[in-house]
């Protein structure tokens, strides 16, 4: 997600690009009715927070990031949601999934203009393990990494880049030292979406080769009843010709 520059006569680190990561995403958890508020809409199911958080091991965001606009859902009292300080959330309580637009305001030293992400807010598990994640009533988290570029940063801002956090300093578009990656931030533009259970795994692919080896040999054995079942059909139907052939010529 490049960051798009505000005009300036401010001088600007030509040639130099600096990128820092975050996470975007939301977590939700079914309303247990036994503990549920009684103040919470008699209609809602879930309970949800939408984030966006420092990437690990970076503990902070607020060095470039001024604050976070969530546009909810226009069916919520003031659907629009201004963050001004850490951490970048908002909880509510919902019945329903929607498409939650982010806007990420930068610092004023940054001289640049707010960017624009969208996040799709789960309520209900997905995949092989959907039934069980909902039998053992697990919360749901749908996140996604994203960077945004920093591309030939106002002096101040490169200094203050520099000198706080972490993330990665390029000198032109493209170099080996850069570690840019310039994915859109606009609806329907894709990013790196987290799986549940952090990185995928050898251990978590295995798991996935074995199902994959399951379900083949399950398929394999249907196959082989078929064709049994349809050699039986085809000797009845023989047998049967032969006996109407046999009757014909005793006639």
């Amino acid at each position: 997600m490049p960051a798009t520059k505000r005009a300036t006569k401010r001088g600007r680190k030509k040639g130099i690009s600096i990128y820092r990561p975050f996470i975007f995403g939301s977590i939700a958890k079914h309303l247990d009715p036994n503990t549920r508020a009684s103040t919470i809409n008699a209609d809602h199911t879930h309970q949800w927070t939408l984030y966006v958080k420092p990437c690990p091991p970076h503990p902070d965001l607020s060095y470039f990031i001024k604050k976070v606009q969530f546009k909810l859902h226009e069916t919520y009292t003031n659907s629009l949601r201004t963050i001004e300080a850490p951490p970048f959330e908002v909880t509510e309580t919902g019945w329903g999934e929607f498409e939650v637009q982010i806007k990420i305001y930068f610092v004023p030293e940054a001289n640049e203009k707010p960017q624009t992400i969208w996040h799709h807010l789960k309520l209900h598990p997905y995949g092989p393990d959907a039934e069980r994640q909902r039998e053992r009533k697990e919360p749901v988290i749908s996140e996604c990494y994203e960077e945004v570029v920093f591309n030939e940063p106002v002096e101040a801002f490169y200094e203050l880049l520099t000198t706080s956090g972490g993330g990665g300093v390029g000198r032109g578009k493209g170099s080996k030292g850069s570690k840019q990656m310039n994915v859109g931030g606009g609806r329907g533009d894709r990013v790196a979406e987290l799986p549940f259970e952090g990185t995928y795994s050898q251990k978590e692919e295995g798991r996935e080769l074995d199902r994959l080896g399951d379900a083949i040999k399950t398929v394999e054995i249907m196959v082989k009843d078929e064709r049994r079942k349809l050699e039986e059909r085809e000797k009845t139907l023989a047998d049967l010709r032969s006996e109407e052939g046999a009757a014909v010529k005793a006639r």
